[in-house]
C-alpha cells in the first residue's frame, strides 16, 4: 500500500543518496559510487526520476571524450532501469571560481563563465529528459554588506536569468525555471532567501511566465517561517514547479534530514496541501542519509521518504473522510448568512451596503472556535488510534 509507484513521481538527486558523509568537521564515511550505480541503487528501491547537477554526472574538468562516455553510460542506466530525468541544475558553487557568487560575483568575467557554464548545463539536462531546471544561488549573497552593492547585484541576476530564458527560447527548448530559495550557508546571507522574495523578483523578469519556485523544507525552517504557508503562495501564483522535500529542527543548519523525520505534523499539512489541490509535479527528495549509514541504510532512507509520503497523503485522505473533523471545520467556517451579499469583489453598491451595516461585536467575539479540539484531533490522527 505503500510501495512507491511512477504515479507518485518522486525523484532524488544523484547527489542526495550519493552523498558520502562528509561535512565541515569530518572526511567522508561511504565510498563515492558512480552515477550509474546510483541509478541502479534508485531504481532498487522504487524512485522514479533521478536529477542531478552537472557536475555531479560530468566532472568540471571532464574532455569532451570523456563527457560523452559518461553520458551515453548514463543514458544506458536509464534505459535498463525506466528512471527519468525530470529536473536537472548547475554547480555554481563548488568551485573556487564561484567564492563570491556566480551570476552576482563583482567580477564581470566570474558572471559570464558562469553564463557558459549554465548554458552548457542547460543542454545537458534537454538532452537526458528535464523539463524543469532549477537555480539555487547558493553562493549569490554576502557575508559582509561592505564589499557588494545589493542593488547592483540584483540587476545582475536578473540579467543573467533574462539571458538564459532568451537561450532557452531561441533553442526552443521544452524547458521551465525555478528558483530555490535559502537563507544563508553557505553564504552569511543568500540573495533571493524565501519564497515571497524569490516570488517578488520573478515578477521583474522579461519571461517571467517560464520561472517559477522550488520552495524546500529545511531552507523555509531554518528561516523559523511555516513551510506549507510559502507553497501555498507559491501554489495560489501558479509557481509551484517543482519542490524539494526534507526535515530539519527550526533554526539549525541545513540539516536535510529524511522527509517528515523531525516535524511530523508539519509534513502533513504540506502533504495535505499538495494532495488535496492536485500538485502533479516531481516531488523531489533533497535529503541526505545519516553520516553513520551504510548503502543498506541509505537504501532505507531513501524507502523512508517515500513510504512517509504516501502515508501522510493516506492520512490526509482520512482527515478529509472523517466525520468529526468535518463537522467542526463546517462549525468554524459557518456564518449565518448576514454578510453573504458582501463578497465577490468591490462595487458601490456593496460599499454603501456594509458601510450601513451594523455589526454586534460583543456576540461575534463571544462565539466559539474549537481549533483545540479539531489539533487535538488531528494529532490522533497521525498517532493512529482513529
Amino acid at each position: 500500500m505503500y510501495d512507491p509507484k511512477p504515479e507518485h513521481k518522486f525523484s532524488f538527486g544523484l547527489w542526495t543518496v550519493g552523498n558520502i558523509g562528509r561535512d565541515p568537521f569530518g572526511e567522508p564515511t561511504r565510498t563515492q559510487k558512480s552515477p550509474v550505480e546510483i541509478v541502479h541503487m534508485l531504481a532498487e528501491v522504487g524512485a522514479w526520476g533521478v536529477n542531478f547537477h552537472d557536475n555531479d554526472l560530468v566532472p568540471i574538468n571532464a574532455t569532451a571524450s570523456e563527457r560523452d562516455q559518461i553520458v551515453r553510460d548514463f543514458k544506458q542506466a536509464l534505459d535498463d532501469t525506466g528512471l527519468v530525468v525530470p529536473m536537472a541544475t548547475t554547480n555554481l558553487f563548488s568551485d573556487p571560481v564561484f567564492r563570491d557568487g556566480a551570476f552576482t560575483s563583482n567580477d564581470a568575467r566570474v558572471r559570464a563563465y558562469a553564463l557558459q557554464k549554465t548554458m552548457n548545463a542547460i543542454d545537458l539536462g534537454v538532452e537526458l529528459g528535464a523539463t524543469t531546471y532549477v537555480f539555487w544561488g547558493g553562493r549569490e549573497g554576502t557575508e559582509t554588506d561592505a564589499g557588494k552593492d545589493p542593488l547592483a547585484a540584483g540587476k545582475w541576476f536578473r540579467e543573467a536569468l533574462n539571458f538564459l530564458t532568451g537561450y532557452v527560447k531561441d533553442q526552443q527548448y521544452d524547458l521551465r525555471f525555478a528558483l530555490e530559495p535559502k537563507p544563508n550557508e553557505p553564504r552569511g546571507d543568500i540573495y533571493l532567501p524565501t519564497v515571497g522574495a524569490a516570488l517578488a523578483f520573478i515578477e521583474t523578469l522579461d519571461d517571467s511566465e517560464m520561472v517559477g519556485v522550488n520552495p524546500e523544507v529545511a531552507h523555509e525552517h531554518m528561516a523559523g517561517l511555516n513551510f506549507t504557508h510559502h507553497v501555498a503562495q507559491a501554489m495560489d501564483a501558479g509557481k509551484l514547479f517543482h519542490i524539494d522535500l526534507n526535515d530539519q529542527a527550526f533554526g539549525r543548519y541545513d540539516q536535510d534530514f529524511r522527509f517528515g523525520s523531525v516535524n511530523l505534523k508539519s509534513a502533513f499539512f504540506l502533504v495535505k496541501l499538495l494532495e488535496d489541490n492536485g500538485y502533479d509535479n516531481p516531488r523531489h527528495f533533497d535529503a541526505h542519509a545519516y553520516r553513520s549509514s551504510d548503502y543498506e541504510d541509505v537504501k532505507a532512507f531513501a524507502r523512508g521518504n517515500m513510504r512517509t509520503y504516501l502515508i501522510l497523503k493516506e492520512k490526509a485522505q482520512q482527515f478529509n473522510a472523517d466525520a468529526e473533523i468535518q463537522a467542526l471545520l463546517a462549525e468554524i467556517t459557518q456564518t449565518d448568512g448576514t454578510v453573504d451579499g458582501f463578497g465577490g469583489g468591490f462595487s458601490a453598491e456593496k460599499a454603501a451596503a456594509l458601510q450601513a451595516h451594523s455589526f454586534d461585536r460583543t456576540a461575534i467575539a463571544q462565539r466559539g472556535q474549537p481549533y483545540e479540539r479539531l489539533d487535538q484531533l488531528v494529532v490522533e490522527l497521525l498517532l493512529g488510534v482513529r
